[in-house]
């Protein structure tokens, strides 16, 4: 007769270490949400610039070469939107700090700096050992 089949929580079972930079579970979804979080954050960045360069062009110079930009950078925003929501519902934030790093998309720079931010404080989060008992 073969032994009950475990999982990782059943009672008895042997407890996993995580070395560091390696995730499982609930955290390996977050480090997922995490790289689409920095991709979204850098696009949307980017493409703010693009637009702030196309403003400066429009209102100053009567140039509309990159009016383009204008609805790119609110589509990369939706996905930056998105993925700031999905991390941030994984990570259990606040609302306050969730709606503060989705705004971070609207001021130019700044959404390079909040990604920063963000991805040192989710990994800090993700390799943080559990004690031991």
């Amino acid at each position: 007769m073969s032994s009950p089949r475990t999982t990782p929580t059943s009672p008895g079972s042997p407890e996993k270490t995580i070395r560091p930079g390696k995730t499982t579970g609930p955290d390996k979804q977050a480090a997922i949400w995490l790289i689409g979080y920095r991709i979204a954050a850098y696009a949307t960045g980017v493409m703010l610039l693009v637009l702030t360069v196309s403003v400066v062009l429009h209102y100053g110079f009567a140039d509309q070469r990159l009016a383009w930009s204008g609805p790119v950078h609110g589509f990369l925003y939706l996905g930056y939107l998105v993925n700031t929501i999905l991390l941030g519902t994984a990570m259990r934030w606040r609302p306050g700090r969730l709606v503060l790093v989705a705004l971070a998309g609207t001021i130019p720079l700044m959404s390079f700096v909040a990604e920063r931010s963000v991805t040192r404080q989710v990994r800090a989060s993700l390799v943080t050992p559990t004690p031991s008992r």
